[in-house]
């Protein structure tokens, strides 16, 4: 019988090429002799069951509200291998002594370039001039583009400035714009380390930015937290991307502002609701680009938050300190 039991959801379909059997976790579970029981997230009184047994769960495509975690005596971690944590109640989890841990730094590279790439396909219309060139409308791509100024000095409103748009900072700065950040739990020197102007609201961010880039976790705090009123104060010329989190946005208030030319474009890598729906409006509209929430994808990414995920669990369960562990205060 194995030291130790972890948790983690069913390979299945898809998903299961994707963990190919926990593989890459189990390079540090096996060296502490730890089990994978896997879980079906369909079947919540069976997969209850199973996770008051354990003693960690990798925690991909499973939902871990308080009502669980209470179960969940003989966990010790609970280790994500995302930047976000939104699939479980963190305070939940401290209550009942759980450590909660993510990934913030293994593709935070991939997820400012995919940010620029939005911005910038964005503002140089990229996708409309692809196919005004393949329908053979070529001279129309000219003075659609006239229309613009040059990148060079506009302004690039960060909302968060945690590693993330630390890094897409830097890129903006290649390019020229000026940068702003809205972040009232960032200390003001970090700001002044980037050479960047800190905002008060982001009331103020979204009024002076001319492109704003969405980069806030998700939590119950800051669920719909960019709202109608924001949109509305945005320059109508304005660009809106969206990297961070979908449900951070209130998607019907941004699909109204793109149609109503409240502001003029918007690059999304994330939704409300993922997949996105096939009836959803934005699939249809001209001046939006979108991609699938593949913002860190890379050939390095995942395999290494795989790896991650198993020395996190392993280092807890052998009395060692997790490197990122989100509520801290359970381990003293």
């Amino acid at each position: 019988m194995a030291k130790f039991k972890v948790a983690a959801s069913k390979p299945e379909g898809p998903f299961g090429k994707i963990v190919n059997d926990y593989d890459l976790e189990r390079e540090a579970l096996d060296k502490i002799d730890a089990e994978v029981v896997y879980v079906n997230p369909e079947d919540k009184n069976g997969m209850v069951e199973i996770l008051k047994e354990v003693d960690a769960v990798i925690g991909m495509r499973i939902q871990l509200p308080a009502e669980i975690l209470s179960e969940m005596k003989n966990c010790k971690i609970v280790s994500g291998m995302a930047v976000g944590y939104d699939y479980i109640d963190i305070p939940a989890a401290t209550k009942a002594g759980i450590v909660v841990t993510n990934d913030p730094d293994t593709f935070i590279e991939e997820v400012a370039d995919h940010t620029m790439m939005l911005l910038l396909a964005s503002w140089r219309r990229a996708v409309t001039q692809d196919r005004k060139v393949r329908e053979g409308k070529w001279g129309e791509c000219r003075p659609e583009l006239s229309r613009y100024p040059r990148l060079r000095g506009l302004t690039l409103g960060l909302i968060s400035f945690g590693n993330i748009p630390r890094l897409v900072c830097k890129r903006a700065k290649a390019f020229g714009l000026n940068v702003i950040a809205f972040d009232p739990y960032i200390q003001e020197h970090v700001f002044h380390e980037y050479d960047i102007e800190p905002v008060g609201s982001l009331m103020e961010l979204m009024e002076r930015s001319d492109f704003a880039s969405c980069h806030v976790p998700l939590s119950p705090a800051t669920k719909g937290m960019v709202s109608e009123e924001h949109f509305k104060a945005m320059k109508d010329s304005g660009i809106f991307i969206n990297t961070g989190r979908g449900p951070v946005v209130d998607e019907p208030a941004l699909i109204k502002a793109l149609q109503e030319g409240w502001i003029a474009f918007a690059g999304l890598d994330v939704f409300e609701k993922e997949p996105i729906n096939e009836d959803n409006p934005l699939l249809k509209m001209d001046n939006v680009i979108l991609s699938a929430h593949v913002a860190s994808a890379s050939s390095r990414m995942m395999p290494e938050a795989r790896r991650r995920v198993g020395r996190e669990i392993a280092s807890m369960l052998m009395g060692r300190r997790p490197l990122c562990p989100i509520n801290p205060e359970v381990l003293g």
